[in-house]
């Protein structure tokens, strides 16, 4: 009996969908990338179940949408006795690990169905001993490094390069490790790794001389339409004053911005081709599905705005290849929405086994393509309820109700091949876009006459979804609940990030010019 075929799980973090040479990117270089293209299948209709990091993780591991993980922010995850996709994997027989970034909450540490982890994770430390990227650098003599990820807070979309040598670069460690995973295994036993970038997270620090790969002046300027305000929501414009980008366009910076962020792609991609031909030199290629996908994509300046947490297909919509001999091959392209819940029932399909704990809200994406699925639409959501850095943002009343606290500052969405709907609360605002005349959101069709029987479809498309669910809150009868419009503070000053995270070895103390 043949074994059961492995599953390579590479993951980047806030990677936008349309950052791939080979699906009509004609600036960034993206080799590896693109052969993944040539020999599996792109679904070009990806999206993130929520456009942030935790809780997109979250609807990816247990296969649940937001309205039943509980987690729609960087919040807690689940702690109950639901099973991870990871843990149905490892009762299945498979040698299970993850490296680099997993942002599990509340334990970072935690398992979570891994039989093991070499943990990577961005921000600071305490305990050199427990990361062992940490120990790496310290070992190799960068004592001097106090942020080894970048420096955030007031320099977050400030683009630099990286303090540390491309050799111990976070990106490269996660590549050396996963070939040292790779070139470990045994022909005996099928596994599963995943294989988790922190690029392009900001800040965007790629090593030198990666940072001289995209000049600049040659890079096009982000998407910025007509009567932007009227596409900003209230969490576009929390993001900005949260990221210290709300004082005004500087044109040359956001290109800057955009060539750092390619750079960090580009040498993630030169990580990509190692771990591919490690899996050629122990032949294990043609044995191995292969996933690339990403937790939620980036504003990059559309629409003046940046970083995540938003509806927009820069921020909501996700890079997804999928490789497999005989099951996802031949350079195919799929259109037909998808999402991280798919995730889950995609792998546990070709190693034949399923969760025990709870049915999944996604499907194998192999129904999808081959149509054996008539699914039409995928969801997300998303709520500022907790992290918002404006803590006057939502009325005391609602704190006795956690699901009237997180209703109050969702973003709702549902979207299809030709149509992507959402709703925003604390703008009390629908907006509709029509993918297949206006592929670039410029225009909300939310308000034309000739739109409405399809906003209505969409919306109780979107209704039916949430009732299922018990999400609920956030309605009332045919129509979306009214909540009062949060203020939004005229103090250019409050809101905004401080997010030290040192090496375990850092005293920032400088005696004679620090206070204690």
């Amino acid at each position: 009996m043949s074994k059961k075929p492995n599953i390579l799980h590479i993951f980047t973090d806030q990677q936008r969908f349309d950052t791939i040479g080979a699906l009509g990117n004609p600036v960034i270089k993206t080799p590896n990338l693109d052969k993944l293209c040539e020999n599996g299948v792109v679904f070009t209709n990806a999206y993130t179940p929520s456009p942030v990091c935790v809780s997109a993780r979250c609807s990816m591991i247990f296969s649940q949408y937001p309205m039943n993980t509980g987690c729609y922010e960087n919040t807690i995850m689940p702690t109950d006795d639901r099973q991870t996709f990871m843990s149905a994997l490892t009762e299945a027989g498979y040698r299970t690990h993850g490296i680099g970034k997993c942002h599990f909450t509340p334990d970072t540490f935690a398992l979570r169905g891994f039989q093991s982890r070499e943990r990577q994770e961005e921000g600071g430390a305490n305990d050199i001993e427990r990361n062992p990227y940490f120990k790496a650098i310290y070992d190799a003599g960068y004592k001097h490094i106090c942020e080894a990820y970048g420096i955030r807070g007031e320099m977050y979309y400030i683009p630099q390069p990286s303090q540390l040598p491309p050799e111990l670069h976070p990106t490269q460690w996660i590549g050396d490790r996963t070939i040292a995973f790779i070139k470990a295994q045994s022909d005996d036993q099928p596994w599963y790794l995943f294989s988790s970038f922190i690029h392009p997270h900001p800040p965007f620090t790629p090593p030198n001389p990666w940072h001289k790969l995209y000049r600049s002046s040659l890079m096009p300027l982000p998407n910025v339409p007509d009567d932007v305000s009227a596409l900003q929501t209230y969490v576009n414009r929390c993001q900005n004053r949260y990221k210290y980008r709300d004082q005004g366009i500087d044109k040359n910076l956001i290109r800057c911005i955009k060539a750092y962020y390619y750079a960090c792609i580009s040498f993630i991609d030169f990580q990509i081709g190692r771990i591919l031909k490690a899996l050629e030199e122990t032949r294990q290629l043609q044995n191995t599905l292969i996933l690339f996908t990403s937790d939620h994509g980036e504003h990059l300046g559309d629409y003046n705005c940046f970083g995540k947490r938003s509806m927009h297909d820069s921020c909501a919509r996700i890079p997804f290849i999928i490789s497999m001999a005989d099951r996802f091959d031949g350079g195919k392209v799929c259109d037909v929405p998808v999402s991280l819940v798919d995730v889950a029932p995609t792998f546990l399909t070709v190693a034949g086994t399923s969760l025990k704990s709870h049915q999944p809200d996604g499907v194998d994406v192999f129904d999808i393509l081959t149509g054996k699925s008539d699914r039409k639409m995928v969801f997300s959501q998303h709520s500022y309820a907790r992290g918002n850095p404006i803590s006057n943002a939502i009325p005391k009343e609602y704190l006795h109700d956690q699901d009237l606290w997180h209703a109050n500052m969702s973003q709702y969405m549902a979207v299809s091949k030709e149509w992507k709907y959402f709703y925003s609360a604390p703008d009390d605002q629908e907006f509709l876009f029509d993918k297949i005349r206006d592929p670039y959101e410029t225009r909300n069709k939310a308000g034309i006459v000739f739109c409405q029987k399809t906003l209505i479809e969409m919306r109780k498309a979107l209704f039916e979804h949430l009732r299922q669910g018990g999400e609920i809150k956030g309605i009332d009868g045919d129509n979306w609940r009214k909540f009062p419009k949060p203020d939004f503070p005229n103090d250019p000053d409050a809101g905004l990030l401080i997010q030290d995270g040192y090496t375990p070895w850092t005293d920032t103390f400088i005696p004679g010019y620090s206070d204690r």
